[in-house]
């Protein structure tokens, strides 16, 4: 029989949204900010996993760098990507920013790791916060979400054009973006002008999530340059196929997981 649902306690004044929604069944964990809109996922069983298709798909920016110094994430969410960071890059600091504290309330419920010398959650609002630091992250992942969609305040040109500035030269912004979403071509084209149309995704591996891949120019590693000019990775816009995509993100789901803390 499926656990009762649990109703964070709405407590942060910035936010219109009605509380998150936190549902439990047998092994399987949601968050949810519209019933039956799943936001994050996690298996009880294993709550490191990286259970929804498209925060697999995020992983794919350590083919490019597989050993970051700095991750920034905005948006905590049920804190599936940061479970696995934390784990799978144990040499990288993890800075979180979420402007919900009801979502924050829930970090024990979704078995977050505490605050400590690699991790910091933030109750702030990740634009003002971005437009406030530069040249300080090696990869910058975009997932917020409210129960409207992507928030216009984390899709605007000001916004991806601070992203670019918060990232080292040749750091990496992926940004998860809905592909139903009315606003999707207008914050596609955003993102490619901040980022001089360096931006690259790959077909058929997330659904209606469209994981972009955006480069801030700057030096790298030799394995970095390797890697962005194979094939494909060259040019911009959409590169391999579905099946070759997905066998590509579980191999690199393998291989990080057994570099696990």
């Amino acid at each position: 029989m499926p656990a009762p649902t649990t109703n964070a306690d709405q407590s942060d004044a910035t936010t219109t949204d009605a509380a998150p929604l936190v549902r439990t069944v047998g092994d399987r964990r949601t968050l949810e900010f519209t019933p039956g809109d799943i936001q994050s996922e996690m298996l009880l069983s294993r709550p490191h996993a990286l259970v929804l298709d498209y925060a697999r798909a995020m992983m794919g920016f350590a083919l490019v760098n597989p050993d970051p110094r700095h991750i920034v994430m905005v948006g905590l969410g049920g804190g599936s990507l940061v479970k696995f960071c934390h784990r799978c890059f144990p040499r990288a600091r993890i800075t979180v920013l979420e402007v919900r504290a009801d979502v924050i309330a829930l970090r024990d419920v979704f078995l977050v790791p505490p605050d400590d010398a690699r991790l910091r959650v933030l109750h702030v609002d990740a634009a003002d916060y971005l437009a406030h630091n530069r040249n300080d992250a090696d990869v910058l992942l975009s997932d917020g979400f409210d129960s409207a969609g992507l928030p216009s305040a984390l899709s605007s040109r000001a916004f991806y054009a601070d992203c670019r500035r918060a990232l080292r030269p040749g750091g990496i912004m992926v940004a998860n973006i809905f592909t139903y979403d009315p606003d999707y071509a207008g914050a596609l084209q955003r993102l490619n002008d901040a980022f001089d149309g360096q931006v690259i995704w790959p077909r058929a591996v997330a659904g209606n999530n469209r994981i972009l891949f955006a480069r801030r120019p700057g030096p790298a590693p030799e394995r970095t340059r390797r890697m962005l000019t194979r094939p494909g990775l060259a040019r911009p816009g959409a590169f391999g196929w579905g099946w070759s995509n997905r066998l590509l993100v579980r191999a690199l789901l393998v291989w990080l997981a057994s570099r696990a803390v």
